[in-house]
């Protein structure tokens, strides 16, 4: 019964749904309960409401342990988030139904070189929790034709944001999308919130509200030159970058005590600035501007100032939930039978549909 029900679903041309994000920034889990309508060809949505759920100081030292911990450590990990987001979802439904929760889950490891990528958060706990027909996991096939996995926000951009081309999400990883005629591209940029948080973390905040801590360092030369000097920033896409990365490269460099820290924030800044900045150096038209980063007036300033194309920060629910609600609609796109992931931006042999999916029984 419950196929039948969702083959009833898949032929709709409206959808409920919620998406769930949570990013490599540790802020905790973005909810999105979104209602969308397909007609033909053309996707609209709007948004019923939106929530982010902290991660509390023990879960944030969790996801980070777990990458050096045991396995044991990481299927209790995978379990325990798995339940804080159908219990999330739970409240968030009340008594309703949705058709799909589309979860990205908590990225622990990326390695898509060695085809290898792990995004943690049991997708049957979230459908058991909640009835819920549920869609996690939508890395993996692509990374098994020989993708990168991601960014796969850049087709639900194309499918809900028709009237924009090119986008900037500034995350725990900056990335790019540049909608083309007949392809679409998109990569990760440099690093993002990973960076700025943790500096910030070390001055007593969760983050550095308005970019205030580096709007009054000084740019570190010899510091912005070894961050711009990173060979990841040579290469060409596809691209992404995991937090295995931010550890190995970055971290280290950014966390020299003999270096003043707001000096180090502003230097960050600007590294972020320059790489978004010569990324779109070619670009014509507007960029939409998402994610956490968005709301970073001091980082908006400065890569204002090294681009030559308006910056578009929308309303701030669209900044702070856009990922949330593109996930949702990957998940209504898996029941669908649709494509989720994009060969043009992954570097993928085929565009895919991805995806795990977990039954529900509503």
């Amino acid at each position: 019964m419950q196929i039948d029900q969702h083959r009833t679903t898949a032929m709709s041309s409206n959808y409920s749904a919620i998406g769930v994000m949570s990013g490599s920034s540790l802020d905790g889990m973005d909810l999105a309960w979104c209602e969308f309508t397909e007609d033909k060809g053309q996707w609209t949505y709007s948004i019923r409401e939106a929530r982010t759920i902290p991660y509390s100081e023990g879960m944030r030292h969790k996801l980070v342990a777990v990458m050096s911990g045991t396995a044991l450590d990481l299927a209790r990990l995978h379990r325990e988030i798995g339940d804080a987001i159908g219990e999330g979802c739970a409240k968030m439904l009340g008594e309703e139904v949705v058709d799909v929760i589309g979860s990205h889950g908590h990225t622990i490891f990326h390695t898509p070189d060695e085809g290898l990528t792990m995004q943690i958060g049991c997708g049957a706990r979230i459908a058991a929790a909640t009835g819920v027909n549920t869609v996690c996991d939508f890395r993996s096939m692509d990374v098994a034709l020989g993708g990168q996995g991601a960014p796969l926000v850049p087709l639900g951009e194309k499918l809900i944001f028709p009237d924009h081309k090119a986008f900037l999400n500034i995350g725990g990883i900056c990335n790019i999308a540049l909608h083309r005629a007949d392809s679409v591209l998109g990569y990760d940029v440099c690093i993002g919130n990973q960076a700025l948080n943790e500096l910030a973390e070390a001055a007593g905040r969760r983050y550095d509200e308005g970019g205030a801590i580096a709007r009054s360092g000084t740019v570190d030369e010899v510091l912005l030159k070894s961050l711009n000097g990173l060979p990841f920033h040579r290469e060409l896409p596809p691209r992404s970058l995991g937090r295995e990365w931010f550890n190995e490269h970055v971290r280290p460099l950014i966390t020299d005590q003999g270096k003043n820290l707001a000096d180090r924030m502003r230097t960050v800044v600007e590294h972020i600035a320059t790489q978004v900045g010569s990324a779109l150096n070619k670009q014509r038209e507007p960029v939409l501007v998402t994610g956490g980063g968005a709301l970073n007036t001091f980082l908006i300033d400065r890569i204002r100032a090294l681009v030559h194309v308006p910056l578009v920060v929308p309303d701030g629910v669209t900044v702070e939930y856009k990922e949330a609600v593109v996930f949702a609609l990957l998940g209504v796109l898996r029941l669908r039978g649709g494509v989720t992931a994009l060969s043009s931006v992954t570097g993928a042999k085929r565009d895919s549909l991805g995806g795990a999916l977990y039954l529900g029984n509503s």
